[in-house]
């Protein structure tokens, strides 16, 4: 198990949701639910990945393969904490965007 490329494969997935969830945000406030579901979904993909790649040093742990903790890895697992809250609070964004411009039509009204 190459750890470096865990890592980074952690860091590159969860900022690549993260971008995702706030573009999604946008796309909500411009009133574009279509595109703002969509990259909801692209960011799931991403943060799956990114879960995928921290099993990976789950599982190697569990089987007795220590490694030491590193301040990388750690960022790592912060980017994707971060990446998850993100996405979550898009998805409460999007929901309340579609309401309030279903009932005035415009953000600005």
């Amino acid at each position: 198990m190459d750890l470096e490329l865990i890592i980074m494969n952690l860091i590159n997935y969860s900022g690549e949701a993260r971008s995702l969830s706030m573009e999604a945000i946008q796309y909500g406030k411009s009133g574009d639910f279509e595109k703002a579901r969509n990259n909801l979904d692209n960011a799931n993909k991403s943060i799956s990945k990114a879960h995928k790649s921290q099993t990976e040093l789950i599982q190697s742990e569990a089987r007795g393969d220590k490694q030491e903790l590193s301040l990388l890895l750690v960022h790592a697992q912060d980017h994707l904490m971060n990446a998850i809250t993100i996405r979550d609070m898009a998805r409460e964004f999007i929901d309340l965007y579609e309401m309030v411009l279903g009932e005035k039509g415009d953000l600005n009204a």
